[in-house]
């Protein structure tokens, strides 16, 4: 039963045997009514207790920072009749440090990026009174004929800027978001490239002895992101029951003077159970016993570092980050004479392989952890019209065979 917070802050509940988890409601939808939530969890109730009490002072705290650089500003402006209203670049940084705490800090490391190094050099001396949709207009135009970026990029960056704006106009630093009449190029989903029967044989041959043998067979028939596979811990597998707990994922910090690896939510927010084949659990065992040979080889310098019980580690315990694994997955690539794939298409060849075995899309977009099953359906749809199309071959197989 669900525990309300006397102040209306959040409630916590139990939500099985093992896990509990505490909610706080972040926004309500001004038209639909509908509320968006934060949700924690942990072993115990003191255990999401305390993060969500920890998160709730955070926010406060930002909250606190904002109202004071709000206030200053409101004074300069009052004290400086000609500088009535604020440079796009100084909103930018205070929206970015104030406003984003439900953002991940991965993401937050994204729109740094894209403020410092598209928004601000071209937009940032524009004050937000006088900055118009025709100027947005040509720096979007700009960013798509001279410096080339593609259409999703830009469309990231128009995000950016909007949800900014859009900021600006609530808290009354700009009285309209003019970037909500421009347009962008449009966004074509990129097909997805998930390896053959063919080409999953020749990787086989190829990872026979390699060093990352096991971890790139455990993505291809788990599907798992590569920040879940490189974040994933040992007490998330239960060799008892065959079941792989995915809870988190480990991130790299983008920004400004970043590179620090940290852990992070799931994409979606929420964590998940993967039941894989049992010979998952077969080449992890095999990697259990190869790492603790590691760990006795290695003795003193054993080094875990900030993220102990590690799956996957380098041979002296240290953590890997994304980019090692994709240096590794495309030498192996080329010792099997295969073209360029991204590590990302192992998730893509487990999705093609789950659904030609016969699993609901259901059941896939909980494996894959996806949103929604629609998201799924239209990721995969080809696959699923292909194997339609070969039941109705089928069936007429069967129809013809008959004396009617």
């Amino acid at each position: 039963m669900a525990t309300k917070r006397v102040n209306g802050e959040g409630c916590i509940r139990k939500r099985n045997a093992t896990t509990w988890e505490a909610r706080i409601t972040t926004s309500r939808d001004p038209v639909t009514k509908k509320q968006k939530y934060k949700c924690f969890y942990g072993k115990s109730r003191r255990e999401v207790k305390a993060k969500m009490d920890a998160y709730l002072e955070q926010k406060e705290e930002q909250e606190q920072f904002a109202q004071a650089v709000a206030d200053k500003v409101t004074a300069q402006s009052q004290a400086a009749e000609h500088e009535d209203d604020m440079f796009l670049s100084d909103w930018l940084d205070v929206w970015h440090k104030s406003y984003l705490s439900d953002i991940k800090l991965s993401t937050r490391g994204n729109y740094r990026n894209i403020i410092d190094n598209h928004i601000i050099p071209v937009l940032g001396h524009y004050r937000l009174s006088k900055l118009k949709a025709p100027v947005i207009q040509d720096f979007y135009n700009q960013l798509r004929d001279e410096k080339h970026l593609s259409p999703k990029y830009i469309k990231n960056i128009h995000g950016v800027l909007h949800s900014a704006l859009d900021k600006a106009v609530e808290v009354e630093f700009a009285t309209k978001n003019c970037s909500s009449v421009c347009s962008i190029p449009k966004v074509e989903e990129p097909e997805i490239t998930p390896l053959n029967k063919e080409e999953q044989e020749r990787l086989f041959a190829a990872l026979k002895g390699e060093p990352f043998e096991d971890l790139i067979l455990v993505d291809l028939f788990t599907g798992l992101r590569c920040g879940e596979l490189i974040g994933l811990t040992w007490d998330c597998v239960d060799f008892e029951t065959g079941i792989i707990h995915v809870k988190k994922q480990l991130s790299i910090c983008r920004q400004k003077g970043g590179g620090k690896s940290y852990w992070s939510t799931l994409k979606n927010g929420k964590t998940r159970i993967v039941l894989p084949a049992p010979f998952v659990m077969d080449v992890l065992k095999h990697h259990k016993a190869v790492q603790a040979a590691q760990k006795l080889a290695a003795g003193s310098l054993w080094d875990e570092g900030d993220f102990p019980g590690l799956v996957f580690t380098h041979p002296n315990g240290y953590h890997y980050i994304q980019p090692t694994i994709w240096k590794e997955f495309q030498k192996i690539l080329k010792k099997a004479g295969l073209d360029h794939h991204r590590v990302h298409d192992l998730r893509h060849t487990f999705a093609v392989n789950s659904l030609k075995a016969g699993d609901d899309v259901k059941t896939l977009q909980e494996n894959m952890g996806h949103y929604s099953a629609s998201f799924t359906l239209d990721k995969y749809g080809h696959v699923v019209d292909e194997m339609r199309k070969a039941s109705s071959s089928r069936m007429q197989k069967l129809i013809e065979s008959m004396s009617m």
